[in-house]
């Protein structure tokens, strides 16, 4: 490992007063090199993908049309996560992001259990994502086999990772417009479906004609909110980007509310779409919500351009989560190669268990996404306190200031213990405690054969 990447590493020493801004300019050595817009497609391209267009069958079926109750919760709790990044992005613009800042803020074991378990959530949602894109691929070669399409996406992914941070953000801003202008093309088609502008109407039936509005009571809604939690994992993307954003102390608070908003409005407007249109008892982990759409309503030609453009949201944000890997553990090329471990699982699972692939990984997933926002928000409130105590000046983006932080943290700890009712996620639950036990006693390991940190060799605060 070369000199630049062990300084990346988490710092052995418990933080003093003067060492945030130390340790904030130790991953601050990236280049400013993406534009604004870059940054909020890149927060786009990582969040769309899987969990709207395949996963949110998975919340329809807890909680029928109510799911659109269920994104909402779940677009609120992303909102406290996103102010608490905002502010700390804003404060401190490096590369390793919710990471480095747990470090800063509450303890170095604390930066190295954010670093490596998002590493291993991310890894495992590039092979669901890829598992994905072979799913799409079926809809055009039922009969050729995953594994063909699995092997060659994840090639294709790794290439376009080790490519320059210019070239990333113009492929990757590519490849979210398509998403959004798609989205947008899909909600103003399904509003004409669903009302009967110019195609027969299909009204508002199917939001009550299936056992009701809310066919599983709050219970499904409550569960449905896992899934939107999951859909949501990827707004923090942008806060990673303020390492390399040309201007971060614009473009990360605008980037981070502008993903959010065209979140909300595209999970639940397509939701609110899908449902209306199809009935939520024929919603399936077959093939994507959004295609059943155009083939119910026998538009072949719009069915396979919708296919494309899930196929292609898959593969955007696997790219992204991809990137993402490398960018928290501090060393591009090697980190992309280690982060391919999810890909080569994917392969192995999908021949394994074909159907079952998909949940099985982002169900090991889950665990990682709700963790990182319970530390991004606990790091949030020290954070919030530090600056207190040191009679500091920041940009104040959170309106309630800790408050809204306390309430992510609650909501989202009952989001985690509501998975045992979802026996999917098990996994979650069962996996979560183990990894973080067997993390700590790396971290320990780690630390001991650290050299000491001198006193002497500190940089001066400010």
């Amino acid at each position: 490992m070369s000199a630049e990447a062990q300084d990346q590493l988490p710092s052995t020493a418990i933080p003093q007063q003067s060492e945030p801004l130390d340790i904030a300019k130790r991953e601050a050595g990236l280049h400013k090199r993406l534009s604004q817009r870059q940054v909020a497609m890149i927060g786009l391209g990582c969040t769309i993908g899987t969990g709207l267009f395949l996963g949110s069958a998975i919340s329809v079926k807890l909680a029928g049309p109510a799911v659109l109750l269920s994104f909402a919760a779940g677009a609120v709790i992303a909102l406290t996560v996103m102010w608490a990044l905002a502010e700390m992005a804003v404060e401190h613009p490096a590369a390793g992001s919710f990471g480095l800042y747990a470090e800063m803020y509450l303890h170095p074991w604390a930066g190295f259990a954010v670093r490596y378990t998002y590493w291993l959530c991310l890894v495992m949602v590039v092979g669901s994502e890829v598992v994905a894109a072979a799913i799409y691929c079926e809809f055009w070669f039922p009969s050729a086999p995953a594994w063909i399409w699995i092997a060659g996406f994840s090639t294709l992914l790794i290439l376009v990772n080790t490519l320059s941070i210019e070239n990333f953000g113009s492929i990757e801003y590519w490849f979210a417009m398509i998403k959004v202008v798609t989205i947008v093309a899909f909600l103003i088609l399904g509003a004409m479906l669903l009302f009967g502008l110019g195609f027969p109407r299909i009204g508002l039936t199917h939001f009550t004609a299936h056992g009701g509005f809310s066919p599983h009571g709050w219970r499904g809604v409550g569960l449905g909110v896992v899934m939107a939690i999951f859909s949501y994992l990827g707004l923090e993307i942008v806060g990673v980007t303020a390492g390399e954003a040309a201007d971060p102390k614009k473009a990360v608070p605008r980037a981070l509310r502008r993903t959010l908003g065209y979140l909300a409005l595209f999970y639940l407007g397509g939701l609110a779409l899908v449902v209306g249109i199809v009935p939520w008892t024929e919603i399936g982990l077959g093939e994507s919500p959004f295609v059943r759409v155009f083939e119910r309503v026998g538009i072949p030609a719009a069915s396979h351009v919708m296919n494309f453009v899930v196929l292609s949201a898959a593969l955007s944000s696997a790219l992204c989560n991809l990137y993402f890997t490398a960018r928290m553990l501090f060393s591009p090329v090697p980190a992309v190669l280690a982060s391919s471990l999810g890909m080569a699982l994917a392969l192995v699972l999908a021949q394994i268990f074909q159907r079952t692939a998909f949940v099985f990984l982002i169900g090991v997933a889950f665990f990682g996404g709700p963790f990182i926002w319970l530390m991004t928000l606990a790091t949030h409130i020290a954070f919030r306190l530090r600056i207190v105590k040191e009679n500091r000046t920041i940009a104040r983006i959170a309106p309630l200031g800790i408050w809204s932080s306390i309430f992510g943290i609650l909501a989202l700890l009952a989001v985690l213990v509501s998975t045992w009712w979802i026996p999917d996620f098990h996994v979650a639950l069962l996996s979560g405690p183990p990894w973080l036990v067997f993390l700590t006693v790396c971290y320990f390991i780690w630390r001991k054969f650290q050299p000491p940190k001198s006193a002497a060799g500190a940089a001066p605060h400010g």
